[in-house]
């Protein structure tokens, strides 16, 4: 694997892993009576990156999974993630800048 992969997967792995711990650490300070983390930050990771974990997460430890925005964004992101990220593989297959 090239360079630039191994810092992709080693992106990916971090803002999953942090997704999420934060996921984990607001339902703790949730249930402890706590600061809680915000829901625009629970979504950052998602946007960045860490929607499966912070989705497995969530469903794991129910937590959100009243909330429609999250049980409905979580995946929306995801989906509209593997979109682009397909279109920007197909673009650069056609100009023949990529091979699987």
């Amino acid at each position: 694997m090239q360079p630039i992969g191994w810092i992709l997967v080693l992106y990916l792995a971090a803002v999953n892993l942090l997704g999420a711990g934060a996921v984990v650490l607001d339902k703790w300070c949730a249930q402890h009576g706590r600061w809680r983390i915000r829901e625009r930050t629970l979504f950052l990771y998602a946007w960045l990156g860490g929607c499966p974990l912070v989705y497995l997460a969530m469903k794991l430890c129910r937590h959100k999974t009243r909330h429609r925005s999250f049980m409905w964004g979580i995946p929306a992101i995801f989906v509209l993630q593997i979109a682009a990220v397909t279109a920007i593989l197909y673009i650069l297959y056609q100009k023949g800048g990529w091979m699987p």
